[in-house]
């Protein structure tokens, strides 16, 4: 295996999702999804807890219609969602580990925004509540011809508004959903969670199991120092510590070979 996918790469701009990559609300998500789905008699399982993660909320709304036989009531459902995860991010906004150094690391060599399937609100609000706001220059959410993740509409309006070829611009994730949505917009990924599954790995150009890794953050903070330097190169300088295929790792760092761009059919 062989991280130069990323660590021998400087990007020219860094999309990052919310929800489970800068902000620990995932938990606050499946809460607020199970709250509701109880309300109108439904036990949530772990099949439904897997579809659902990472889904645009309404499509969310509509599946837990599906689920307790009432279709027609996917709207109230998806407002009863919305309003439910607004109430726990309110009491117990967190930040996810590492998300606030890889961050301002970051932002002080390249421009950052936000690719989310969430309201733009609620986005403003989850970053604003964990300090995070003043370091994206744009949030982009689905509406006005921008389709939701797993679309690469996000992810490719992201890198327009930051002046970015896709190419050049990496995108932090930690959804299949997210992952789909990047490739398919020809940006690189970074996958970061501690349980993904083999397709998101193998969407990755590179997973860690958290924004805290310490090769991660080292080239983060590395980046900095080669603002501007033309064409986004790294000199040779040792690598961070990385598994080595077929062997233990000696980091939380491991890397996956790069997949092929979205072809036209999403």
């Amino acid at each position: 295996m062989t991280t130069h996918r990323i660590f021998d790469w400087t990007p020219a701009a860094v999309v990052f999702d919310c929800d489970g990559t800068l902000v620990d609300s995932e938990r606050h998500w499946q809460q607020a999804r199970d709250t509701v789905l109880r309300g109108h008699g439904v036990v949530p399982d772990a099949e439904f807890t897997h579809r659902s993660k990472g889904l645009h909320y309404t499509e969310c709304g509509a599946l837990m219609a599906r689920l307790a036989g009432r279709p027609d009531r996917a709207e109230e459902m998806t407002r009863q969602l919305l309003a439910a995860f607004r109430a726990l991010v309110a009491r117990d906004p967190v930040p996810m580990p590492g998300a606030r150094s890889l961050v301002t690391a970051l932002s002080r060599a390249v421009p950052l925004a936000v690719a989310s399937n969430c309201p733009a609100d609620v986005v403003e609000f989850s970053l604003e509540s964990v300090g995070l706001r003043h370091h994206f220059r744009h949030i982009v959410v689905p509406g006005a011809g921008v389709r939701p993740k797993p679309h690469p509409d996000t992810y490719a309006e992201a890198a327009r508004r930051l002046g970015v070829e896709c190419g050049r611009a990496l995108a932090v994730e930690d959804s299949l959903n997210g992952l789909k949505a990047a490739g398919a917009a020809g940006l690189r990924a970074l996958g970061v969670g501690r349980r993904p599954g083999g397709e998101a790995v193998a969407l990755a150009d590179l997973w860690v199991d958290t924004l805290e890794d310490p090769g991660l953050l080292a080239w983060a903070r590395g980046t900095t120092a080669l603002r501007g330097e033309p064409g986004g190169t790294r000199p040779s300088r040792p690598r961070p510590t990385v598994p080595r295929q077929g062997g233990a790792p000696r980091s939380g760092t491991s890397a996956v070979p790069r997949r092929q761009t979205w072809d036209g059919s999403g």
